[in-house]
C-alpha cells in the first residue's frame, strides 16, 4: 500500500481520516441528545460511506464491503430519529405558520402533528442508545479508527498519482447524475419522485466525492461539488414537502376517522403540495448546472 505525498492513497487516507473523526466526534453529542447530534452523525455516516462506494477502486473490496454494510445499518438506525426531528420541527413550523392561535382545531393538530413525532424521537433515540453500546457498533468504531491512519489500500492503484485517479472518480460519479437527468423525463408520473430522489442521492454522491478531492483538484472539485449540493438541496427540499404532503393526508384521513375537524390539515398539506411545487421548479436549472464546464 502507498501512502507517499501526493499518491492517490494519501490523498484518501486525509480524506478517510477526517470524515471518520467527524463520525466519532459526534457519538458523545448522539449519546447526550444534543441538539442537531443525530443529524451530524448521520451525515457522517453516510459521508463516508458514499466516500467509499466512490473509491472503492482503490480500496481492498471485501474490507470496503463490510465496513459499507455496517455503516448502512447504523445510518438507518439513526435515520429513524432524524426523520422524525424533522417531522416535528416542520409540522411545528407550519402550524406556527398558518394555524390561528385561537383556532380550535389547532390544539388537537399540533398533538397529533408534533407530539407524535417527537414522541417517535425518543423512542428512536433509544433505539440508537442501545446500538451504540453493542458489539456490532463497537467492532465496527474500532476498525474505523484503524482505518485513520491504515485504511486497507489497494498497492496496484493507491500508489498512483493522486489528481489522475480522483479526476477519474469525480467524472464516474458527476455521469450518474447526468445520466439520471437526461433518463427523468421519461418516468412515468407516477415514478417521478423516486427518480428525483435518485438524482438527489446521485448528486449527494457527487458532491461528497467532489469534498474528498478538493484538497488534490483544489476549486474545479470545490466549484463542482457546489453545483452538486445545489441540486441535492433543491431535490431534498422538494423530498421533504412530498413527504410532509403525505404524512399531513395520512394523519388527515386519520382523524377524520375519530370525527375530528380536518380543515387545518388540508390548509397545511395544501401548502407542502405549493412547497414542492417551488422546489420543482428550481430543479431545471439546478441540474442544468452540472454539466457546466
Amino acid at each position: 500500500m502507498s501512502t507517499e505525498p501526493g499518491s492517490a492513497g494519501a490523498a484518501l487516507t486525509a480524506a478517510l481520516r477526517a470524515d471518520i473523526d467527524r463520525l466519532l466526534a459526534a457519538e458523545p453529542e448522539v449519546r447526550a441528545d444534543a441538539q442537531d447530534s443525530v443529524h451530524q452523525m448521520r451525515v457522517a455516516t453516510r459521508r463516508l460511506r458514499s466516500v467509499l462506494r466512490s473509491c472503492k477502486r482503490l480500496l481492498d473490496a471485501d474490507a470496503a464491503n463490510r465496513v459499507r454494510t455496517e455503516l448502512a445499518w447504523l445510518a438507518g438506525i439513526l435515520g429513524v430519529a432524524r426523520d422524525a426531528e424533522v417531522r416535528a420541527a416542520r409540522f411545528a413550523g407550519l402550524l406556527d405558520r398558518y394555524a390561528e392561535k385561537d383556532c380550535a382545531a389547532s390544539g388537537p393538530t399540533r398533538e397529533r402533528l408534533v407530539r407524535a413525532e417527537r414522541d417517535r424521537y425518543a423512542a428512536a433515540h433509544g433505539a440508537i442508545l442501545e446500538a451504540l453500546d453493542s458489539t456490532r457498533y463497537r467492532a465496527v468504531r474500532e476498525e474505523l479508527r484503524n482505518w485513520r491512519d491504515n485504511p486497507p489500500l489497494r498497492t496496484s492503484v493507491s500508489g498512483s498519482a493522486a489528481p489522475g485517479v480522483f479526476d477519474a472518480v469525480l467524472r464516474a460519479d458527476r455521469k450518474r447524475v447526468r445520466r439520471l437527468v437526461r433518463a427523468e423525463p421519461t418516468a412515468a408520473p407516477a415514478d417521478r419522485v423516486e427518480m428525483l430522489h435518485d438524482i438527489r442521492k446521485s448528486a449527494k454522491r457527487l458532491r461528497y466525492s467532489c469534498e474528498a478531492a478538493e484538497a488534490v483538484l483544489g476549486d474545479f472539485a470545490a466549484d463542482l461539488g457546489g453545483r452538486a449540493k445545489h441540486l441535492q438541496t433543491v431535490l431534498g427540499d422538494h423530498r421533504d414537502a412530498v413527504e410532509s404532503y403525505d404524512a399531513l393526508r395520512a394523519h388527515a384521513a386519520a382523524a377524520h376517522a375519530a370525527g375530528e375537524d380536518i380543515h387545518l390539515y388540508e390548509m397545511l398539506a395544501d401548502a407542502e403540495d405549493t412547497a414542492a411545487g417551488r422546489c420543482l421548479a428550481r430543479y431545471p436549472a439546478a441540474a442544468a448546472a452540472i454539466d457546466k464546464a
